[in-house]
């Protein structure tokens, strides 16, 4: 059985264009994966960072809470020894003027610690707002395998060699397949048209 040229060209380019399509679709798949893998990584990398910034502030909110009552507790043992020291008299306006600077020396650094912590908190919100956008950047947009597109795209090569190889024997004067098809209906047309005639 002999093949003719053309036809072992088309078999060649379908051969191609299959194995062409089974690549790219296991490359679409692998990428596919990759970019899941990916998003899994920054999903992981935020979540850490959001834990890592959470026990910070948790400290941060501890450590200040105790230094306001360190602060507080060494006020009243200040003032107790103060006021036991003059215990029966009476206070004096320097007195009262030292008494009132206790006071204020405890109410400007208990403001500095809550300063201090309103600073830490905004800063941890700015932090927590980073991971967002950096868990955005680092993932990737998914974008799902299509093999009938690939499918298509292959269909689509195979029909285009196939009309190439058609047009380049129209233009070097040799009968195309349609033609050939045309002929071999006329002829079978023909046929029975003349066998009805002679029945």
């Amino acid at each position: 059985m002999c093949i003719e040229p053309t036809t072992a060209v088309m078999l060649a380019s379908a051969g191609s264009s299959l194995i062409q399509f089974q690549q790219a679709k296991a490359t679409q798949k692998a990428q596919y994966e990759a970019q899941k893998r990916q998003n899994e990584i920054a999903r992981a990398n935020a979540i850490r960072r959001y834990a890592n910034e959470q026990l910070k502030i948790r400290q941060v909110r501890s450590q200040s809470s105790e230094k306001g009552f360190q602060a507080s507790i060494k006020g009243k043992k200040a003032r107790a020894r103060f006021i036991a020291g003059s215990e029966g008299l009476a206070l004096s306006g320097s007195q009262e003027r030292l008494m009132a600077d206790y006071y204020r020396t405890e109410g400007n650094f208990n403001s500095a610690l809550q300063r201090n912590l309103g600073i830490n908190i905004a800063q941890y919100e700015r932090n927590l707002e980073a991971i967002q956008f950096g868990q955005q950047a680092q993932s990737t947009y998914v974008s799902p395998p299509n093999p009938a597109l690939l499918f298509a795209s292959a269909s689509l090569n195979v029909a285009n060699s196939y009309y190439s190889l058609e047009a380049q024997k129209q233009l070097m004067g040799l009968q195309t397949g349609s033609q050939k098809r045309g002929q071999t209906e006329s002829l079978n047309n023909f046929q029975n048209n003349n066998v009805s005639i002679d029945v």
